[in-house]
């Protein structure tokens, strides 16, 4: 555990130093040395509390490699994202673990969000335009499009696995299972697609009401709104001269304005509201279709105890690879996580199969 911790430390230095790496705006990337500077620091100081030579502990792992991969296929707005999930996971970790042991909470365990942003706000340098654009980023759908993309094919393969079974309990994996199998996962994937549609769709229209009517408030009283984001600054602990400076220069730009002040006020992000509800629609039935099918394939080929003994397989493997996939997110030991994600999901086909064995011979 104390070397987990240690690791830790070492991957957020190195994930915050490949954010630097990749960062255009030479404020925004000091930022993200210094988070890496700290990270490297708390790392040492737990190595040597524990008299632990870290020169041998100074590699990143698995994990983080595999997020630099990430973030050089898809951009690093995604590792930011799946960062800032980790930073939260661990913050609160060490909060419920305080509060058990009935121990101080000093408000230094507190995410390092809120230390990203209080280094970029204390930048001498720092502008509106850059601390918009730093929210825009560590609000990104980062981490959130990938932990969907993982649990849409999770969803598709238990639900799947568990119909699947339940079937091949009630007839001994013969006929139907197959025909049952592509009607679960046509069926899961038009639900799961239509829900995500319904979910965008009717968020947009909402939320669009509202942009709209802060729009027309802009439009027509801009010295109040640009008093109202000065404002919103000092409440955040920006000096008040920096604050109203910051303010007059967003409102330089009125789309950036907008942006701004709908995301303070409101709490939307206006580029979260820019997805195609088709695209999310579509990309949600591909991610369940793609976990549904893997328990199936089996029963293309055969049938019987010899079909579902591969498909217990196959599903088994996938569902580690899934909990592996999920630890990304959560920095969990891979094969805790795996392991755990097999045991439920077999627990689940099991109990599924069991209670088609019983309907099979009461129908019989």
């Amino acid at each position: 555990m104390k070397n987990k911790n240690i690791q830790t430390e070492i991957d957020a230095s190195f994930l915050y130093k490949k954010l630097a790496d990749h960062e255009e705006d030479e404020t925004i990337a000091h930022v993200f040395r210094q988070m890496s500077d700290i990270e490297k620091s708390h790392a040492e100081a737990f190595a040597k509390k524990e008299n632990i030579n870290i020169d041998n502990l100074m590699k990143p792992s698995w994990r983080a490699k595999t997020l630099n991969t990430i973030g050089k296929v898809f951009g690093y707005d995604y590792v930011l994202g799946a960062l800032m999930d980790t930073e939260k996971s661990i913050s609160n970790a060490i909060i419920v673990t305080k509060k058990k042991n009935q121990m101080q909470i000093t408000g230094m365990e507190t995410s390092h969000v809120k230390i990203l942003r209080s280094i970029l706000e204390k930048e001498e340098k720092v502008t509106g335009t850059q601390l918009s654009r730093f929210e825009k980023k560590h609000r990104s759908v980062g981490g959130n499009a990938i932990r969907a993309a993982v649990l849409g094919g999770n969803d598709g393969l238990v639900s799947n696995f568990s119909l699947i079974m339940g079937i091949a309990g009630a007839t001994a994996g013969q006929e139907g299972v197959l025909l049952a199998g592509l009607a679960g996962l046509l069926a899961g994937a038009l639900s799961m697609s239509l829900g995500e549609w319904i979910s965008v769709k009717s968020s947009q229209e909402l939320y669009e009401n509202q942009m709209q009517i802060e729009m027309e408030e802009l439009e027509t009283n801009p010295e109040g709104e640009k008093k109202e984001l000065a404002l919103i600054y000092i409440a955040k602990g920006i000096p008040e001269e920096q604050a109203h400076a910051m303010a007059a220069e967003i409102m330089k730009d009125t789309k950036l304005a907008h942006e701004v002040l709908v995301k303070e006020e409101l709490g939307i992000n206006a580029e979260e509201l820019k997805g195609s509800a088709v695209e999310a629609a579509v990309y949600s039935f591909i991610m369940f279709a793609i976990g549904a099918v893997i328990p199936v394939i089996p029963f293309m080929f055969t049938n019987g105890m010899q079909a579902i003994l591969i498909s217990v397989s196959v599903s088994a493997a996938g569902l580690f690879l899934i909990g592996a996939a999920i630890t990304l997110f959560t920095g969990k030991n891979v094969w805790f996580s795996g392991f755990r994600q097999v045991v439920f999901g077999l627990a689940a086909a099991a109990i599924t199969f069991g209670i088609g064995k019983l309907i099979g011979v009461s129908i019989t």
